[in-house]
């Protein structure tokens, strides 16, 4: 069976490697855990909001070893505030329920470690954005944050939180961005190649993508 060719490959990752699309990647610095965070949804994004933008602005940060442990310390700090384990899988779909525990805990794993070393290699280009908060939506234990992020010689992009209350605090378990969904994007894209080839295949390709 011949590994999945690049056009198998996750669209959202090609969209992370490409110039145009690089902006996807700010999606992750809106989640830098907030110590005993409380309020709304809004107020919650906003505070990590804050606290990242003070990180990624920081001008001491110049050297490579500097922006090297900027992106470690990032890394291991985006992991509380994602369900990854929620994301990894509604990602899946309906190849979730056929594996073993041990290949559910590998592959949330190895989707939380894709996502983070993707956000890792381009974090330092975000520095100028700012981020409109548009409306807010919360039914229950779910809730919906609308933003648009605006920066410099660059067209608006929207991003839409999808968050679920647990253990007190929200968590994200999808996001929308421009009207495409982060997860039912993953979910076709991991469908065809394990259509095409097989799970370990489709977990051996995204390991591969954090060498």
């Amino acid at each position: 069976m011949k590994s999945p060719n690049a056009n198998q490959t996750p669209k959202i990752m090609r969209q992370i490697r490409s110039a145009g699309g690089s902006a996807v990647l700010f999606l992750f610095s809106l989640f830098l855990p907030v110590v005993s965070m409380a309020g709304s949804p809004t107020e919650q994004v906003r505070a990590t909001v804050d606290q990242v933008l003070t990180l990624v602005r920081d001008p001491n940060r110049k050297s490579k070893a500097q922006m090297d442990a900027l992106r470690s310390q990032l890394v291991e700090v985006i992991y509380p505030r994602f369900d990854f384990a929620e994301m990894a899988k509604r990602s899946l779909g309906r190849h979730w329920a056929g594996r073993t525990s041990e290949e559910q805990r590998e592959f949330v794993k190895t989707f939380a470690a894709l996502l983070g070393r993707a956000y890792a290699d381009n974090i330092e280009s975000y520095t100028t954005q700012n981020v409109l908060y548009i409306r807010e939506s919360e039914n229950e234990n779910n809730a919906q944050v609308d933003t648009k992020v605006i920066g410099e010689n660059r067209s608006p992009l929207s991003i839409n939180y999808k968050l679920q209350r647990t253990d007190g605090e929200w968590k994200i378990y999808d996001l929308v961005i421009e009207d495409i969904s982060v997860v039912n994007n993953y979910r076709s894209q991991f469908d065809r190649i394990i259509a095409h080839s097989s799970f370990a295949e489709l977990v051996r390709t995204m390991k591969e993508k954090q060498a």
